[in-house]
């Protein structure tokens, strides 16, 4: 008697979950060498996978510090430079809702038969929040039209998904007025050196090197 392969699409979907900590699903180690091994794989995948998205962001933070350079260049003159840069925040906020929480649910609720649209965008602000209750999951329905394909898709938005969370982040994490943590600190902490940097653009900087936004003080030594 033939030995059935156990399929592909559930070692994925948990693999997802397990190193992005979206921490939720049916499928779990029963074994004591399955559970041994989802802690050995979540301890070297978590980092390794945050390592990607961090790659990841970087690069793209490329093209969005062009993208707010565009704007400076176009809106600097007539508005504030915090302005403009608000306004580059809320477009960017603006193309993650969009693309990551109101098109993929009304994806969700068209492919899934038990689900309506706000059970769709309650599942994907779960999963790109990585709250991960695991009370609704893609596929999920054994009668799914290609399954395997749908689950491996989800997982892939999933991916996608918090890449964009962390790309947006990271643009609201550059404006400093923006910026939460650094109102936490005392006039007295911003000479101290783990402190300092919050009171500068932490990001835009970085990729100057790449020809992109160099903000107001670059403009004022190549004026100099």
């Amino acid at each position: 008697m033939a030995t059935r392969t156990p399929p592909l699409d559930p070692a994925v979907t948990m693999s997802c979950p397990a190193t992005t900590s979206s921490s939720y699903g049916h499928v779990t180690p029963l074994s004591e060498g399955g559970k041994l091994f989802c802690i050995l794989y979540a301890m070297i995948g978590i980092p390794l996978t945050l390592i990607l998205f961090t790659a990841l962001v970087e690069r793209l933070m490329i093209l969005t510090t062009r993208f707010l350079g565009a704007l400076t260049r176009m809106l600097g003159r007539a508005h504030p430079e915090l302005r403009v840069r608000i306004l580059h925040v809320t477009i960017m906020l603006s193309i993650l809702i969009v693309t990551m929480f109101l098109v993929p649910a009304a994806i969700f609720n068209t492919l899934e038969k038990n689900w309506n649209y706000l059970d769709a965008f309650y599942y994907c602000f779960i999963s790109l929040t990585t709250i991960g209750l695991g009370d609704y999951i893609p596929g999920d329905d054994l009668d799914q039209t290609q399954r395997p394909l749908y689950k491996i898709c989800a997982t892939l938005y999933l991916f996608v998904g918090l890449t964009m969370m962390m790309l947006t982040l990271a643009s609201i994490y550059d404006v400093p007025e923006l910026n939460i943590g650094y109102h936490f600190y005392l006039k007295s902490d911003e000479n101290k050196p783990e402190c300092s940097r919050l009171s500068e653009s932490p990001v835009g900087p970085k990729y100057t090197e790449e020809g992109g936004y160099q903000g107001p003080a670059a403009s004022e030594e190549s004026r100099d």
